[in-house]
């Protein structure tokens, strides 16, 4: 009796794959002049910083994430500092920062140290270039709060570009206009783990 045959999948192809799918397509093209309004942009949010409105806001909505981001997050310490960081820098970007945070779960899976196979770093996958565009070349990508304005202005200037239509927003964001797989991801990411109704 033949016995059925399985497919094994090297661990390494994987790991390739989810990093070519993961990487913010937007990035790869350099060839591009890129926009001198979002250059602007980033430029003047590197510079500014805003945070809660009130300590019950804060407290409500820390235990909720807290709680929801226990499992890809376990230490308690660095789970809070990531969620006022996040909110921090949502809020002055004018974003949901439970689509910020469902972002950041499909690019990097809350690791700030990542770096995808075309050099996007850090939780939301900034390319390294930004920083000579904006004049700031000793920015470091792999800080929380610095990674977070980048990621979060960019996002802000697709969201106004596209009139406020999310999807293509989030398409923008990844590089991917016209393919609904990245918007689909985040959507779902964040319908299922991280949408607040407010």
């Amino acid at each position: 009796m033949a016995r059925p045959r399985t497919w094994l999948i090297s661990p390494l192809l994987v790991c390739g794959l989810l990093l070519g799918f993961c990487a913010p397509l937007w990035a790869q093209n350099l060839t591009n002049e890129v926009d001198p309004q979002l250059r602007a942009l980033l430029q003047d949010a590197v510079n500014s910083a805003d945070s809660f409105n009130d300590r019950f806001e804060a407290e409500v909505w820390l235990l909720d994430m807290s709680t929801r981001m226990r499992r890809f997050m376990p230490d308690e310490a660095e789970r809070l500092h990531f969620l006022r960081k996040v909110h921090r820098e949502a809020r002055r970007a004018e974003l949901k920062p439970d689509l910020v945070i469902a972002v950041i779960h499909a690019e990097s899976l809350f690791d700030r140290f990542a770096i995808s196979s075309v050099g996007a770093q850090g939780v939301m996958q900034i390319m390294p270039f930004w920083k000579n565009e904006i004049g700031r070349p000793d920015d470091n990508l792999m800080d929380l709060a610095t990674n977070l304005r980048y990621g979060c202005t960019i996002l802000r200037y697709y969201l106004d570009m596209e009139n406020g239509n999310l999807r293509r927003a989030l398409a923008r964001y990844n590089g991917s206009l016209g393919s609904h797989r990245y918007p689909d991801r985040v959507t779902d990411y964040w319908y299922r783990f991280w949408y607040v109704n407010e």
